[in-house]
């Protein structure tokens, strides 16, 4: 390579650099920038770099409940749907199989000194009932998965846009040189519908974009970063100081090329992540209590005890934003035949993991600043889908329960009611944009103020809706 390369030739150069950097997967995407550079890379932008006032938070984690877990059946007692089960029930449904009204198979208590409202599925969850903020009049604009997967995620029904990870990171910057701003653990088993445009940069710059890890146990956290063995850290650091200054002398130069710049930092990341990114994956330098604690040796829950106990290692670290997904395009919370079989075992999966991260983020004092979200993407009819004791729940977007903790909000609070079957709510809805706008605001953001100049429009998270839910925030 060194014989037949020439620093006059623009096009092999480029090719160059497109295709090395193809070999470092998302680790080349990573969003770590210093906010010197990234306000050099960032001259469409019309909103600056930093805070726009002071946050209450600052790192996100949200965890992703995929197929759309039920409201009816987790946080939203309905004694009404109790009394009218089996019942006449008329209401459009996605597949156009609405039978009639369900009551909940798990019984519904309450819990902490918050009286909140908690099914039988999530006993440890419960447990977490004074720092839950629960939200039980969610809707979204799509009964179908991936576009409300991606509503979810972006503000969006159609891929392309933004996730929110990337705007906190175009925003805010990172906190930590050695690991990406924004990170995303997708369930080892299968990614959500969309795959990586749920965790896409879209027109943000390119370091914005998510950087997944590998999440099955065993391999490497993120793909080509280790270093051949047959390589020895002499020539590693002499080709790593060869290539540094080849990048450079490009660079400057062609100062108007900000995509080269970005790649070129990039290099320098995923070199640093080589070295930090494994120790941070290396879940046996915890102790027994805390892996006992999420479950990480338990088999029902290892794989989301996995990702939740690395979600707090990342945060502790200076990662922005980390993204958790439970449930992919294969086994999900998508009950629309067998719900009891189908929440029993999503819910076994879940429940210990993420009451243990709160509990844990508590404990080390990193709950005050930071923002739990607990997400789906649509909740579930009323109404059966099916018939007997296997039928099952449709989608439904018109109204779900979505929870939060930490970060500034006001804890043990049930904000928001629906109507006495749980199909619409009837009281202080919220929208994906409300949520996004609140979110951004715990971070210090304005949502309005937050915003990219792409094809004639300032663009932004919240699209051209939302506003700040005030009464969630203490």
């Amino acid at each position: 390579m060194r014989a037949n390369f020439s620093m006059s030739v623009d096009p092999s150069r480029r090719r160059m650099l497109l295709d090395a950097a193809g070999g470092f997967g998302w680790a080349a995407l990573a969003s770590i920038l210093p906010r010197g550079l990234l306000r050099a890379a960032d001259t469409d932008s019309q909103t600056g770099l930093g805070p726009h006032f002071p946050p209450r938070a600052k790192r996100i984690i949200q965890v992703f409940a995929v197929g759309g877990m039920s409201h009816l059946d987790t946080f939203d007692f309905k004694p009404e749907l109790q009394k009218r089960d089996g019942t006449p029930y008329s209401m459009p449904t996605f597949f156009g199989q609405g039978g009639n009204l369900r009551g909940c198979p798990w019984e519904f208590r309450r819990h902490g000194e918050s009286g909140t409202w908690v099914s039988g599925l999530l006993p440890n969850l419960a447990g977490q009932a004074d720092r839950l903020t629960v939200v039980r009049s969610m809707v979204s604009k799509s009964a179908n998965h991936m576009p409300a997967v991606a509503q979810m995620n972006t503000g969006f029904i159609l891929t392309g846009f933004p996730a929110m990870g990337a705007w906190l990171t175009y925003a805010l910057g990172a906190e930590n040189e050695n690991l990406p701003s924004f990170v995303v653990l997708p369930d080892p088993n299968s990614h959500p519908w969309g795959g990586s445009a749920q965790w896409t940069n879209g027109f943000l710059p390119a370091t914005a974009q998510g950087t997944a890890f590998r999440t099955h146990s065993g391999g490497a956290p993120v793909p080509d970063l280790e270093v051949p063995g047959n390589v020895s850290a002499e020539a590693r650091a002499d080709a790593s100081a060869w290539l540094r200054r080849m990048n450079r002398a490009y660079a400057e130069a062609h100062p108007g090329d900000t995509t080269l710049d970005a790649r070129i930092r990039n290099y320098e990341i995923a070199a640093r992540m080589q070295l930090s990114v494994p120790g941070i994956a290396d879940l046996g330098q915890e102790s027994e209590a805390t892996r006992s604690l999420y479950g990480v040796d338990d088999e029902e829950t290892a794989d989301l005890a996995r990702n939740c106990l690395l979600a707090r290692r990342l945060v502790e670290r200076g990662v922005r934003f980390v993204q958790i997904y439970h449930g992919g395009s294969g086994k999900s919370w998508d009950a629309h035949s067998d719900l009891i079989k189908n929440h029993e075992e999503m819910a076994r999966e879940y429940d210990r993991p993420v009451a243990a991260l709160l509990s844990d983020l508590h404990g080390r004092g990193l709950l005050d600043d930071t923002l739990v979200l607990g997400v789906t993407e649509f909740g579930r009819t009323p109404v059966s889908q099916g018939t007997g004791e296997k039928a099952g729940r449709d989608h439904h977007p018109s109204c779900f329960t979505c929870w939060m903790a930490g970060g500034g909000l006001r804890p043990g609070l049930s904000y928001g009611q629906s109507d006495e079957v749980g199909n619409l709510p009837v009281e202080q809805e919220v929208t994906i944009y409300d949520l996004h706008a609140t979110a951004l605001h715990l971070m210090g953001l304005d949502h309005e103020r937050l915003t990219f100049y792409h094809n004639g429009i300032n663009r932004r998270l919240t699209d051209v809706h939302g506003h700040v839910v005030e009464a969630l925030i203490a």
